[in-house]
């Protein structure tokens, strides 16, 4: 009975031990956070980038922050540092492009949030970077802190999902109602 549970206890404590690391070259940037790179064996991975949410395509910024990363990773070889998976099973880590954090810098120029849902998963260093990046940003009204409300993407995907399709922005929107084909003016 003590060796299997020994057993068990071991290979658990070693799945989540340390990161890993793939390395590659990104061949595609979906969004702001979302890329896809081509593994030195050939394979390719979607990665998330940890630590951070960036604007949906649609959203007010999205296809700024697509812009912005695609500067920082397309075509570049990249490190990505990673110990899980999320439920869409991408790889979710840190993009590293000659040591310098894509992520970070896409919050630092204030195209997308430290995704504090998730800080608890980011060394206490890199929680501390993201932060602050963003709390600079935001005081500097860079990119989307220019608005006066912007809206974080976890909300904008939870409106979509509760089917208020329309104008997703920050402040007062214009919902377009598909059932009347009216407009009301709300917040989401």
């Amino acid at each position: 009975m003590f060796l299997p549970v020994l057993s068990l206890a071991l290979l658990l404590a070693s799945a989540g031990a340390g990161a890993e690391t793939l390395a590659g070259q990104v061949v595609r940037v979906a969004d702001g956070d979302t890329v896809t790179v081509l593994a030195q064996d050939g394979q390719t991975h979607q990665v998330r980038l940890a630590g951070i949410d960036a604007p949906e395509r649609a959203q007010p910024f999205g296809q700024r922050a697509r812009q912005q990363m695609s500067a920082l990773v397309f075509g570049k070889q990249v490190a990505v540092e990673w110990s899980k998976r999320d439920r869409y099973q991408r790889i979710v880590g840190k993009v590293l492009v000659a040591d310098r954090d894509t992520g970070l810098a896409l919050v630092a120029s204030g195209l997308a949030w430290h995704f504090k849902r998730y800080q608890h998963e980011q060394s206490p260093a890199d929680r501390a970077q993201y932060a602050a990046a963003e709390e600079q940003a935001r005081s500097s009204g860079k990119g989307l802190w220019s608005e006066a409300h912007p809206v974080p993407p976890w909300e904008w995907r939870a409106a979509k999902r509760q089917g208020a399709p329309g104008n997703l922005s920050g402040g007062s929107r214009a919902i377009i109602r598909s059932d009347t084909g009216g407009c009301d003016a709300t917040r989401v």
